[in-house]
Formats: C-alpha cells, sequence, structure tokens
C-alpha cells in the first residue's frame, strides 16, 4: 500500500488518488443521509450575477434562500468550478488555478453545527486516517456554541481551536443570509514553514494549510446591519478536492498530485522538457496543465470560444496556454490531443466528458488552428510595437495600437499586457476601452432593427384587463371588446378607416410569442369589421389586435365574432411544427450539444438559430433536410397534452429556449420522434407539412448558427423560382434546359484558357518591365534599391514583377507602387542579406502606406499594404530611399 508521511513523522497515511478520495466524501455524506447530486454545469442557470460557478454552494442558492424547494434537505457534491481573477498569475506560482473542484455537505434547515462539526471530525479522522495531532481548528471569536462543540464534544485540545476576527471567520456578503465559519487546517510541518519563530496559525507561509470550511448561515443581516437569527439555520461547507490531494499525497502544491501531474506529464513528453529542471519551462507547464483541465471542463458544459462573456474567457484560456506552447517549442497544435488524457483522468466522476469527447477535441482543435493563423502575424506586429517603444524610450503601448491587436489579429488583451509586462512595458488599457466602446456602438448602430410591430409601444389601459386565449382547438368565437386603443389613448370608438388596438375578453387569435408571430384575421359586429393586421402580448395578460376598421365602427362594449386566417394560422403551424422536427435533425446529425438559440416561424418562412461551432457542410445539411421530410412524410400524429412539469421532463420533453415555465407544461409530442415544451400553435399531423427545404444556413454569432426554410406552399415557390432561373440560364447560355450544366462547363473552360492566356502575355510585359526597372537601381550602403511605380498590376502581377527583381539582386531591396482601376497597392521584398544588414519591408510598408494615406505591414523580406490617395504615391516612393537609408547604416 502506497503511504504518504505527514510532517515528517513516522505517522503515515493511505497515499489516495484524486478520485477515490472524491468517492470516499461522497459516499461518506451519503451514508449520512445526504442526497448525492452530480455536478451542476458550469454554466450557471438563471443566475445573471454570475459569469461561471465558482463555488460548491453558487448553484443552490435558491435553496439556501428558500425561492426554490431543494430535492432533499441533506444534499452532498463535488462541484465544478472556475476562477479567473489571477489568471495572470497562473504558471508564475504553483499555488494558482483556475480549475478546481469543491467537496461540499449541505443542509437546507436540517442539521446544523453539531452534526457539521461532528462528521467533520470524523471524516478526517476515521475515513481519511489523518493523524489528530496535525490538525488545527479556527472559529469565530464570538462562537462560543461552535468552539464549545469542538473542546468539549470532539476532544479538541482547547489551544488546538483558534478564535479569529470577522474578516477571517465570518461569512457574508451585503445584505440577507450570513454566519461564523469554522475551518479545519492541517500543519505539514516546519519544512513547509517560513522559518521564523513566532511561525503559528494563520501565518502567510505554506506549513498550515485550511483544508475545509464550515459556513454556519445562522443569521439573516438586514439594510440596518442588525443580524437576525434564521428560524432554519444552513450549513454549507468547502473543502477543496485538490488543496485535500495534496496533503494526503504528500506533494507540494495542486500540479503535483496525480491527475494533474498526469496531465502535464502528456504536456511535458510533447514538448520534450522535464518539470522542475528549468523554473521559464515551469511556469508555461503550469499555465497550459491548469488551461486545458479548466477548457475541457468548460466546453463540456457548452460554453464555446467567443469575444465575450465566459466564451471569452475560454478563449483566453485556450490561447494562453497555445503560446505557451509556442514557448516551449511546440510547433503544431496539441491541446486538443492533451485533452484525451484530461478526459481520461476525469471521466470517472464525469461520464459526460467521454460522451462529448470529439466534440470536445474539434472545438479545441478549431480555436488552435485559429489562433495558430493568426498569432505569427500577431506577434511579428507586436514585437514591431515593442521594437518602437524601446526605440522612443517609452513604455506603454497605446489602445489603438493594442486594439488593432486584438481586433485584426485575435491577441486577448491579457496576452498582449503578459507579454509586454515580460520586456518591462504596459498597455494603455484605457484607450482599448475606448476603442472597443467605439467598435460595440457601430455595432449596436448596425444591427439596429426597429420592433415587428410598434402598436403596443407605450400603450396601457386605465382599467385591470385579461384576455383568454381559447385559440388551439377552435379558430372563431364570439366575445366582448374590453378597449380600445388610438394613437397610444384610451377611446370609445373606432370609425371607418382609423388603426388601433382592440382588446377583448378572449380570443382565437394568437398573441405573437416565443418565436412564433401573432395571427391575422377579422373582428366583425353589425355595425363594423376590422381587419386584424397583427396579434400581440402586451402588460398585464392582454392580448391586443392590432387592427385597421374597413367598415362602419367598433365601440368598447360591442359583442364581436372574432375569425382567424385560416390559411395564415396552417402555414405558420407547419413552419412551427417543422421547426420541432429539425430541431431533433440537428441533433442527431450534429450531436447532442445543439440547443436552440432563438426562432422566428411566420406564415412565409421559419429561421432558427442554434448552438454549434462551425458551417454545416452540404453533406450535414442534406441529412438533416432528408430527415425531416422522412419525419414529414411518416404521417406522425401530433399530440399536445398538459402535463405536470415532472412528469413532462420524464418524456424527455425539452425545454425551449429562454421560455420560463410553471408546475404544469404544455408538450408538444410528433410521433415518437420529438418532444418539446411548448406554447406554440402546431400541425395535428407532421404529413400537413407537405415538404421542407433549407433555403441558407449561416453564422450569427459565434457559436451560433442560423438555418432558414420554407415548407408547404414556400417549398412550390421556391421550386418555381428555380425553375424560372434555370430557364434564364438556358436562355443566356444559348443551350437546351437538359444541357445547361455542359454548356456552362463548356464556356467555364473556354474562359479559363482566355484568363491563362492574358496571365502569361501579362508575365512576358511584368519581366519586360523588370529588366527596365533594374537599370535604375541605386545602391545603398551595399544595399541595391530598386524602386519605382508600375501602374494597372493587380496585387499577383506585382509580386511577381518582384520575385522577378528580388531573384536578380544578391543583395537588394525592392518597393513597387501600382494604381490599378483607382486601387492603389505597396509591394516591398528584401533579400535575406539585406535583411541581415537591417532592411524591414513590414516597417518600409508602413511608412510609405501611412504618406498615401492608407496602412500595411508585414514581416521583414515581404510586406504589402494599400493607399487612399493616388497624389501621394510619387511622394511615397521618394520616401524610401531614406527610410531604407536609415534601417541598413
Amino acid at each position: 500500500m502506497q503511504k504518504s508521511v505527514l510532517k515528517g513523522m513516522d505517522i503515515t497515511m493511505e497515499k489516495l488518488g484524486v478520485n477515490e478520495i472524491r468517492e470516499r466524501f461522497l459516499s461518506f455524506f451519503e451514508e449520512k443521509n445526504c442526497l448525492r447530486l452530480g455536478s451542476f454545469p458550469l454554466v450557471p442557470k438563471n443566475d445573471a450575477s454570475l459569469l461561471l460557478i465558482n463555488s460548491g454552494m453558487a448553484p443552490m442558492k435558491k435553496w439556501f434562500t428558500g425561492a426554490e424547494e431543494p430535492p432533499r434537505k441533506r444534499v452532498t457534491t463535488c462541484q465544478k468550478c472556475i476562477r479567473t481573477p489571477d489568471i495572470e498569475r497562473v504558471g508564475k506560482t504553483a499555488r494558482h488555478g483556475t480549475f478546481f473542484e469543491m467537496l461540499g455537505n449541505f443542509s437546507f434547515g436540517d442539521y446544523f453545527k453539531h452534526e457539521a462539526i461532528a462528521w467533520a471530525w470524523e471524516f478526517f479522522t476515521k475515513v481519511m486516517d489523518f493523524p489528530v495531532e496535525d490538525l488545527w481548528i479556527t472559529v469565530y471569536e464570538e462562537d462560543d456554541e461552535a468552539r464549545d462543540i469542538w473542546i468539549n464534544e470532539i476532544g479538541v485540545a482547547p489551544e488546538r481551536v483558534v478564535k479569529m476576527g470577522k474578516e477571517d471567520n465570518f461569512w457574508e456578503h451585503g445584505t440577507g443570509p450570513c454566519g461564523p465559519c469554522s475551518e479545519i487546517h492541517v500543519d505539514r510541518g516546519p519544512e513547509y514553514g517560513c522559518g521564523k519563530p513566532d511561525c503559528k496559525l494563520g501565518c502567510d507561509c505554506d506549513r498550515y494549510m485550511e483544508v475545509w470550511n464550515l459556513v454556519f448561515t445562522q443569521f439573516d443581516k438586514d439594510e440596518n446591519g442588525n443580524y437576525n437569527r434564521l428560524e432554519h439555520p444552513n450549513i454549507d461547507t468547502g473543502m477543496g478536492l485538490e488543496r485535500l490531494a495534496v496533503v494526503m499525497q504528500g506533494v507540494n502544491n495542486l500540479f503535483e498530485v496525480d491527475t494533474v501531474q498526469n496531465v502535464m506529464k502528456e504536456i511535458s513528453r510533447i514538448a520534450g522538457v522535464t518539470y522542475k529542471e528549468d523554473e521559464k519551462t515551469d511556469v508555461s507547464l503550469r499555465v497550459i496543465t491548469d488551461h486545458i483541465r479548466s477548457t475541457v471542463m468548460m466546453i463540456s458544459d457548452g460554453v464555446i470560444p467567443s469575444n465575450e462573456g465566459r466564451g471569452y474567457v475560454l478563449r483566453r484560456l485556450l490561447r494562453r496556454a497555445a503560446r505557451h506552447g509556442k514557448l516551449l517549442g511546440i510547433k503544431d497544435t496539441f491541446l486538443y490531443g492533451v485533452a484525451d488524457t484530461v478526459i481520461n483522468e476525469s471521466k470517472a466522476a464525469y461520464p459526460e466528458l467521454e460522451e462529448k469527447k470529439d466534440y470536445i477535441k474539434k472545438i479545441i482543435k478549431i480555436e488552435e488552428e485559429r489562433f495558430a493563423a493568426t498569432i505569427d502575424n500577431g506577434l511579428s506586429i507586436l514585437n514591431e510595437y515593442i521594437a518602437e517603444l524601446k526605440e522612443a524610450k517609452a513604455t506603454v503601448l497605446d489602445g489603438t495600437k493594442t486594439f488593432k491587436l486584438y481586433d485584426t489579429y485575435g491577441f486577448p488583451i491579457d496576452l498582449t499586457i503578459e507579454i509586454l509586462a515580460e520586456q518591462g512595458m504596459e498597455v494603455d488599457e484605457e484607450g482599448f476601452k475606448k476603442e472597443m466602446e467605439i467598435q460595440k456602438t457601430t455595432a449596436r448602430t448596425n444591427r439596429a432593427e426597429g420592433s415587428s410591430w410598434d402598436g403596443t409601444d407605450g400603450m396601457s389601459f386605465s382599467k385591470e384587463l385579461k384576455t383568454e386565449f381559447i385559440g388551439y382547438t377552435q379558430l372563431e368565437c364570439d366575445a366582448t371588446v374590453t378597449a380600445i386603443g388610438a394613437g397610444k389613448q384610451e377611446v370609445d370608438v373606432l370609425g371607418e378607416g382609423a388603426q388601433g388596438l382592440i382588446v377583448t375578453d378572449k380570443t382565437v387569435c394568437y398573441g405573437e410569442m416565443g418565436g412564433q408571430v401573432g395571427d391575422k384575421g377579422m373582428i366583425c359586429t353589425d355595425m363594423g369589421k376590422a381587419e386584424i393586421t397583427d396579434t400581440q402580448h402586451i402588460s398585464g395578460g392582454i392580448i391586443a389586435h392590432s387592427v385597421t376598421i374597413t367598415e362602419g365602427e367598433i365601440r368598447v362594449g360591442d359583442t364581436v365574432k372574432i375569425c382567424v386566417d385560416r390559411k395564415n394560422r396552417s402555414m405558420i403551424s407547419a413552419n412551427h411544427s417543422t421547426t420541432h422536427l429539425m430541431h431533433k435533425a440537428l441533433k442527431e446529425v450534429l450531436g447532442t450539444h445543439v440547443a436552440q438559440a432563438g426562432s422566428l416561424v411566420n406564415a412565409e418562412h421559419l429561421r432558427f438559430d442554434f448552438s454549434h461551432f462551425e458551417a454545416m457542410t452540404t453533406e450535414e445539411l442534406q441529412a438533416v433536410e432528408k430527415k425531416v421530410n422522412d419525419a414529414i412524410l411518416a404521417a406522425m400524429p401530433i399530440v399536445v397534452q398538459e402535463l405536470p412539469i415532472d412528469e413532462a421532463k420524464k418524456l424527455g420533453a425539452e425545454a425551449q429556449f429562454g421560455e420560463k415555465y410553471g408546475d404544469v407544461v404544455r408538450v408538444v409530442s410528433m410521433g415518437d420522434y420529438s418532444v418539446e415544451f411548448c406554447g406554440g400553435c402546431h400541425l395535428t399531423n407532421t404529413a400537413q407539412a407537405g415538404l421542407f427545404k433549407i433555403l441558407s444556413e449561416s453564422g450569427v454569432a459565434a457559436g451560433t448558427r442560423r438555418i432558414e426554410a420554407v415548407t408547404g406552399y414556400g417549398v412550390l415557390e421556391y421550386i418555381k423560382k428555380k425553375d424560372e432561373l434555370i430557364a434564364k440560364t438556358a436562355e443566356t447560355l444559348k443551350s437546351g434546359l437538359n444541357d445547361i450544366d455542359q454548356k456552362a462547363a463548356s464556356v467555364t473552360a473556354e474562359l479559363k484558357e482566355t484568363k491563362r492566356s492574358l496571365e502569361s502575355i501579362k508575365a512576358k510585359l511584368a519581366s519586360g518591365k523588370a529588366e527596365d526597372v533594374l537599370d535604375s537601381k541605386k545602391d545603398i550602403n551595399g544595399v541595391a534599391l530598386v524602386c519605382t511605380k508600375v501602374d494597372g498590376l493587380s496585387v499577383a502581377d506585382l509580386r511577381t514583377m518582384g520575385d522577378t527583381l528580388k531573384s536578380k539582386l544578391d543583395c537588394g531591396v525592392v518597393v513597387l507602387a501600382s494604381n490599378a482601376d483607382g486601387k492603389i497597392m505597396f509591394l516591398a521584398m528584401a533579400t535575406d542579406s539585406a535583411v541581415k544588414k537591417g532592411a524591414h519591408a513590414g516597417q518600409i510598408i508602413r511608412s510609405v502606406t501611412q504618406i498615401a494615406g492608407g496602412s500595411g505591414g508585414g514581416k521583414p523580406d515581404m510586406a504589402q499594404g494599400g493607399g487612399k490617395d493616388a497624389d501621394k504615391i510619387d511622394e511615397a516612393l521618394a520616401a524610401v530611399e531614406g527610410i531604407v537609408a536609415g534601417q541598413v547604416k
């Protein structure tokens, strides 16, 4: 049996692995009648105050406050947690990490201090075999009850129960539930201490390690600062799993416990390095080890790399890890491979990691490849900025340049800050924030859209109103007009030609909700008729009909007949039902990670937004389309039921995006294929949808894709337009309808051959020009400079000419400019020998393009850019000689 020696004494403990420790803890508290729950996802549910779950109790806030009933009064968990405030410290010390697991046992008005303390002691001394003489206890200085339990009931020596102040041993966060804490510390021995004669519990050194915190939530702090005793106090305990493993395994820090160390060993193998041989290498190993663990867990719980929120945290972790991989000399993408080790080490506790392995690795690989495609250019630009700062004897990189690195080259600002800090420099963060705000303001302006219906904006009624919706099973009803609005004012009557809102006590018209647009129809009385152009929900349970009076008038108090536009409702229902079928098909084709992120269903088409990390392939789109049409043609019955929410979940019903549900929910089932919560309108059989056709698939945000599609009559209209397009194309190509593809191929081949001939002629002309240009070369301190303007050439032609000129120079610089149909281009190239003498094509291009009102840059041997002012081309070229002379002194 493996043992770990504690405090250099003869007493030894069983050396348990992380997975074994976790299981012992959870099993122990199950024996105490605690309900073992799996870890909650890292993405908080219905909690906007948190970006990511960062403690064991965070997902249970509503159980602690009483807002929701817990599944049992006693609960135990091992919770995945992410904390990133100290991300820049990760790696630089062995203390800091972003991912950790928090063991906890909780009581919601059940057991309290006596049991919590007794069980903690039992777990440490009986289950984990901790030597009693190595355990120390802290209590809040005013909590005599806890101190008495430790000393008189548990039997801990009084000198080992230390009173601490509010800062250390009292948990509170503003107003609300709070209470004193009691912490269990392990004395790891003088070899971990600071060596000071007064080293004791509370010292900042590593000797006395806090392992378990017991929080006794017994007060409710009010706005006046009073601590009122709770009628039903709670228990919230937290013990870091990795921290406990450090002590149990007799290692120095979290990076040396078994599961974490196995991840580091795999990284070391890939990089060909050994931990603890070089401090700089160790920093990179710790960064990658920690960040890949966080990355795997976050992606498993649905986070996708992006530039906002938790997606940005993930991108930041991934890219920081990738950069440290480069520092270790790893040239290829590798993090997605290391994910295998992370999954293998943790899948026993989190089986979803194995289930989602391919998806997790794919997300990581895509992000690695994206970063790899930009990091070299970004690092080159940043190195140029650093060189400029050094030359100017400055230490602050301005916000505009920092934002360019972030926006153009995908450099998280944190990475820029970290690299600059290594050079003793810093970022103008305020300037960066201003640039970011400008971009956000521009984006908001660009995407701002008016409301789909403005009739209810600012409209309110003086009396309490409520509209009963009865339109699921009937499309006509009699109702009473309870209110009328016009121009945001309440009125008693609407006359012929007037537009306004009509509210009734009940209606068969569906008000826009859950992505489904409002119904159209008619409202009729003996004295008037109104066309319903839209139906909307407004505050307080009111359904309002937006109308135009086509005959007579309608008054408050009138009895009216409301009729839904049947064809319009049928087409909306077809698109809505098919959206459910498509959601299911997407999960089958792409994976279970697909989740609805929004939708729009009207009579003309359907739009469905969903979580996915890359554009769908043609084959995937075809597979989804086939599955949906198969489901339609299978003529499956569509059944709607109202069920208690727990019963609905047992059926496997999926919640709709952004919806909140009560105790009873409406469940829509389509055969045994699709089951979802939904309050919208549907067909009674899938066959009524006719056919389904995807029109487009696109990206709308990082990690979110959009499909637009049509059904039924929409498919017929699509076919009609395609037929018209084919006929017009055949007419243009002077081809029969059945030969259109062959004719198109023939015309394309002819065009390619003509283009090849033109390129050949251009190449010969460029070669001839090159010979003429070489005659005008100048010698600048032993470097030949060729600088000229050659109008009419494309970027490709300009590059060809540059390569030709460069090949004829032993040590030289080539700078070319071209104005082709108003497009101004600059190109600079330098031979290897010229670069060794100091020539830098990127800096040359940056200078000359600025003169011409443009921008550009690149590497020392090749760079290009554009200009805006054609009148400045000659001036820009005239400056080249001086620039090169300054470089090759």
